[in-house]
């Protein structure tokens, strides 16, 4: 396969703003007229729309900023029901994840596009199997890494934690963000600061907390609206 791409998108926990922060990216490159999609190797959750479709949020979030109609292209070879750490409820479905199975989906889908923004899931060490981890996946791919960073009490640790880990992999650092959850964090300007001066990347911006009308309700999809409104917030790393 000859190098793809794209960016590979890390969290400093779940429920960080990795989807958010990866479909606002795919946008903002499909804007400059690159044929930009989302790819995510494994999610862990789903839920029935109207139609009794089983859905994952996630999964639809990419494929609304990537442009894809549902069932045209398939964004995860690994689809799981359960809210939960992925290793564990893959082994309760009798399923064992695969990186080589990821590469392959990884791959088809870099046929059919320019650029790939590839959702990680829940942080960088997650494992996916007995032996490998999500860190194991990103250095299978190659990518330039985006960090994103959760507001909240505790973020500086975590952050710089994930910083030394994606580092110590010898993965290139493209940039990180900052991404404002509900309810703003004491001293959020002080704490961005602390972290300018730690991690040694571009800082690609703040996310501010979506208005409440573009706030996603439970088991649905983020908006177009609230991914046009975090990509303004955006600055691409330098392609």
């Amino acid at each position: 396969m000859s190098k793809a791409a794209g960016f590979f998108v890390v969290g400093t926990d779940t429920e960080v703003g990795k989807t958010l922060v990866s479909a606002a990216l795919i946008l903002k490159l499909r804007e400059q007229g690159l044929n930009a999609m989302g790819f995510k190797p494994v999610v862990a959750g789903t839920y029935k729309n109207s139609d009794g479709s089983i859905l994952n949020e996630d999964i639809e979030t990419l494929r609304i900023a990537s442009g894809i109609p549902s069932g045209k292209l398939d964004l995860c070879p690994y689809i799981l029901d359960i809210p939960a750490a992925p290793h564990l409820v893959a082994t309760n479905q009798g399923i064992h994840l695969e990186l080589d199975i990821i590469l392959q989906a990884f791959k088809r889908i870099h046929s059919q596009s320019e650029f790939l923004v590839v959702e990680g899931a829940g942080g960088f060490l997650v494992p996916l199997n007995d032996h490998e981890d999500l860190a194991s996946l990103a250095q299978k791919m190659d990518l330039p890494v985006i960090l994103v960073v959760g507001m909240k009490l505790g973020c500086i640790n975590h952050a710089l934690l994930t910083y030394e880990a994606i580092r110590s992999r010898k993965l290139k650092i493209a940039g990180w963000l900052a991404n404002s959850l509900a309810i703003e964090m004491p001293l959020l300007k002080e704490n961005i600061s602390t972290l300018q001066s730690r991690i040694d990347a571009p800082f690609l911006g703040l996310i501010p907390a979506l208005p409440k009308e573009l706030q996603k309700p439970d088991n649905s999809p983020y908006s177009i609206k609230a991914l046009g409104f975090a990509a303004q917030h955006i600055n691409l790393p330098i392609l």
